[in-house]
């Protein structure tokens, strides 16, 4: 088969196009025809060097949408010829960069109808991410204020939708030329960052999404109520300080590492069915160009998703 692999950690340049055997599905496990699969900033992030993959050669890719061609021993959910899409194990189990990849079969769901390859492709890890925030971590209700950072990005822009369907009211952070699209998604209020601190024009927040870390995610605390909730989706923070201040105002601090996730793939997939979620698509490449995807992904001027696409 076809994959897209480094030998060494490096720039966009490292990638390049290798022939592999076609692995074999193992107990539990699919085999899939891999038709799409979405670029996320973890991917270009391990290409460079360090987070939690120090093996090579390594085939990256953790989203997948595609065709079982085969199932492992005791696999009774899927059918060769089911089209699924999930998330492979983070941060092991990657290789979806491929024209055929494995993984365990409750790491997908059935691919909706209404969803082609490439929408399919393009929501797994960001979704699952939001998802797991925002509804297994802080728990959020109907009526409460969520202010999702970056809001018009991979996670940013499906966790705003996602609050959304949970009845939140969805505060979002963006640059001015992204506030059409995030009202659009249907947030509430959204605040440029570039040129207004968030702080100044947000309180009394129960829920916090912070995709950035670092300042932003300290800065945070001064906008939740007490009680309240901060998910972090990056490393960083966690100072002595950060912590005493949460705990005087009784703030939850917490950081999440996406997993794979059956049933959170199964609410994705009806949210994606009843057009409650949908991944906005930057940009799509075939597997062949994927060090242009990441050379584009590195721009951090992205808007959304990008997919790859295997033929």
């Amino acid at each position: 088969m076809r994959a897209v692999a480094q030998d060494t950690h490096g720039g966009p340049e490292v990638l390049r196009e290798v022939e592999l055997p076609r692995p074999v599905p193992g107990p539990s496990q699919l085999l899939i025809a891999v038709r799409a699969a979405g670029v996320n900033p973890t991917d270009w992030k391990h290409r460079a060097g360090g987070l939690f993959l120090d093996r090579l050669p390594l085939v990256l890719g953790w989203d997948v949408s595609g065709v079982v061609e085969a199932v492992g021993f005791g696999v009774t959910l899927f059918k060769p010829g089911d089209e699924v899409f999930g998330m492979l194990p983070y941060p092991y189990g990657v290789g979806a960069h491929a024209e055929y990849v494995t993984g365990p079969a409750r790491a997908f769901a059935h691919k909706p109808a209404a969803l082609d390859h490439v929408q399919a492709g393009a929501l797994p890890l960001a979704a699952l991410t939001a998802r797991q925030a925002l509804v297994d971590t802080a728990g959020v209700r109907p009526g409460q204020r969520v202010l999702v950072h970056a809001a018009a990005g991979g996670v940013g822009h499906l966790a705003v939708q996602i609050a959304k369907s949970l009845g939140a009211y969805v505060i979002g952070t963006a640059s001015a030329p992204k506030h059409d699209f995030v009202r659009g998604l249907g947030a509430d209020e959204v605040v440029d960052y570039r040129t207004t601190d968030f702080r100044e024009a947000v309180r009394d927040v129960d829920v916090v999404l912070d995709t950035i870390s670092g300042d932003t995610r300290t800065r945070s605390l001064d906008v939740l109520r007490p009680g309240g909730v901060l998910v972090s989706i990056l490393p960083g923070g966690g100072s002595p300080e950060e912590a005493a201040t949460a705990a005087e105002r009784r703030i939850r601090v917490e950081t999440l590492l996406v997993e794979a996730d059956h049933a959170g793939m199964n609410a994705i997939a009806d949210l994606a069915a009843s057009g409650a979620l949908r991944a906005h698509v930057e940009a799509v490449f075939p597997l062949a160009d994927a060090a242009k995807a990441h050379a584009l992904g590195e721009t951090d001027r992205t808007t959304g998703k990008i997919v790859l696409t295997v033929d």
